[in-house]
């Protein structure tokens, strides 16, 4: 009994974790906004324990920040940041593709086109484009065959949760990005190691220069 309620409880603080990693990426908590337990708790109809939990882990990773007469704020990026962040996540990414060149089974090959096939056919709506390029790219850090590598890259991606403005609200990046994605699954499929990393760095890096056109108009 003990270990089911600790496993519960665990359970819950993962799922509140998630929950407002996930209201920071959709922009309910924008960088600057104060988050405050009593508030959270109530959103998320969950005790103010898990919350807690939730709002420290998220501040020892960075994502929230000390504010002075507010508790917690979002913690909000800077230029400098942005580029070593992206620094950062053309390296890793590059990783990704050439171990998925490796490993991919040819199912997940296919489903990685599955998805990229619904990817590109939610041009017009930012946010639905951007949840299936988490589902794209989640499968292939699965297809790498590296934990260490995944758990990495994954924590990278929680930072970029802070950049709550998807870059898929850009006219015409959802299109660009499916052709790049299109791209990438070629070379994998071709077990081109080489060819896989340099179109996954070439996507972050046009990510990034729609990244900067986007941050120069907010």
């Amino acid at each position: 009994m003990a270990r089911n309620t600790e496993n519960q409880s665990k359970s819950l603080g993962r799922n509140t974790y998630l929950s407002i990693l996930d209201a920071i990426r959709d922009g309910t908590y924008r960088p600057g906004a104060a988050l405050r337990e009593e508030e959270v708790a109530a959103r998320l109809n969950v005790s103010r324990t898990p919350v807690r939990e939730a709002l420290g882990r998220l501040q020892e990773k960075g994502l929230l920040e000390a504010a002075p007469g507010r508790g917690l704020a979002v913690a909000a990026l800077s230029s400098s940041q942005i580029f070593e962040l992206y620094a950062m996540r053309e390296e890793m990414e590059g990783i990704v593709a050439r171990y998925a060149a490796h490993h991919a089974t040819d199912a997940e090959i296919a489903n990685l086109e599955r998805i990229n096939a619904s990817f590109a056919a939610a041009q017009g709506d930012a946010n639905a484009a951007a949840r299936f390029n988490r589902e794209f790219h989640a499968r292939l850090y699965e297809a790498a065959r590296n934990r260490y590598l995944q758990h990495a890259v994954e924590d990278l991606h929680e930072t970029i949760a802070l950049l709550s403005d998807t870059t898929f609200s850009h006219p015409g990046r959802t299109g660009v990005a499916a052709d790049e994605h299109s791209l990438l699954i070629e070379a994998i499929r071709q077990r081109d190691t080489v060819a896989a990393q340099a179109r996954a760095v070439e996507h972050i890096r046009e990510a990034l220069k729609v990244r900067l056109i986007l941050s120069t108009h907010s």
